[in-house]
């Protein structure tokens, strides 16, 4: 069953009837227009996910990449409203359900945080699937999310957990050494799960919240260098996300410390951040395939991880399929309003990355 979606803002002129999203001032001849946008928010051990469920723009047709580009090129100012302060924090991702392009999918989903659009987002596409089940759109099982960069499976296991079939992953370069503004060399592996990583054993503190301040400057100007250094993904794509790893504090197999595109610390495992690190496993020949990973976030938090092998010979590498298993809870069903009278109506500006 295809999930139908209402993106069409309602901005509605005033004697017309129905939910008009207009107000009056004290005088009559003086209209305000309000837009309404219905969202609902969950987490995801611990990192936050605000699914727009009506009220968002309009994106016209064609596939999910090409949507997403039109909400980028014109719609920065919608997607900084519903995800930065007033109304949200910079940690908050955003999720904007749509009408799916692939005809085996049910719904599509266009994930964005708070400078622009993700290609995948592992534990907001575990949100979106707590956020349809709760509004009895699907049930218990399988159902195709179509995204800017593929099509993912995601599953109800219970009542608070979900498993996602990311999007195929693999290891582009091993071994990658770049010079640290005040670290010196930093070697790690750039690797696809949706989003490109640089992943890291190298870190100039414990991963620990304590250091939370320490580990996003380091992580920062590792980007920097990747940056002056020329070191992309496929196709010159910019490696927007650094992850850091460590033991393990809570049970899990490692810890990580993610660096989100905004400047902010992802507080959950990070579902792509854990596919990229399976595919760069998986490479090294150090996970068997049938085997399940613990990755464990900053607040201890785990995903459970494993994945199938989709190929072993493309550019000489393998491709996995990672599935990622997590818990997300609903904390909030509100309507958000965006007054053109205020003066932050379109949110605040983000913090520098």
């Amino acid at each position: 069953m295809r999930l139908t979606f209402h993106g069409l803002s309602r901005r509605l002129a005033v004697g017309t009837g129905g939910g008009a999203a207009v107000e009056f001032l004290q005088e009559p001849s003086i209209v305000r227009q309000v837009q309404r946008v219905q969202v609902v928010d969950s987490h995801t051990a611990g990192e936050p996910t605000r699914v727009v469920v009506e009220g968002g723009p309009d994106l016209g047709t064609g596939s999910l990449a090409e949507r997403r580009e039109r909400l980028d090129r014109d719609h920065r100012s919608f997607c900084s409203g519903v995800v930065r302060e007033p109304r949200g924090s910079d940690v908050l991702v955003g999720a904007l359900l749509c009408d799916p392009y692939d005809p085996s999918c049910e719904a599509g989903v266009i994930f964005f945080n708070n400078v622009g659009s993700l290609g995948m987002c592992g534990h907001g596409a575990i949100g979106v699937m707590a956020t349809l089940r709760h509004l009895q759109r699907i049930t218990m099982g399988k159902m195709r999310l179509d995204t800017p960069v593929g099509m993912v499976t995601a599953a109800s296991l219970d009542d608070d957990r979900f498993a996602v079939d990311n999007v195929e992953s693999f290891r582009h370069a091993a071994g990658v050494t770049v010079e640290v503004a005040g670290h010196g060399p930093v070697s790690g592996d750039v690797a696809w799960g949706g989003n490109w990583f640089f992943l890291t054993e190298s870190s100039p503190c414990p991963l620990e919240l304590a250091n939370v301040e320490q580990l996003q400057q380091f992580a920062r100007a590792v980007r920097c260098a990747l940056a002056s250094a020329g070191v992309t993904g496929e196709d010159g794509a910019e490696i927007d996300h650094i992850e850091l790893f460590g033991p393990p504090r809570s049970g899990g197999d490692a810890r990580n410390f993610v660096l989100c595109p905004g400047g902010v610390y992802d507080r959950s495992p990070c579902g792509t951040g854990t596919s990229a690190k399976l595919a760069c496993l998986v490479a090294e020949g150090k996970l068997r395939v049938d085997a399940t990973w613990r990755q464990e976030g900053i607040l201890g938090s785990i995903f459970e991880a494993r994945c199938s092998v989709v190929s072993d010979a493309v550019r000489g590498r393998p491709v996995i399929r990672p599935t990622i298993v997590g818990d997300a809870y609903l904390i909030a069903e509100s309507t958000l309003r965006f007054d053109e009278a205020d003066p932050f109506c379109w949110g605040l500006p983000a913090e520098q990355p």
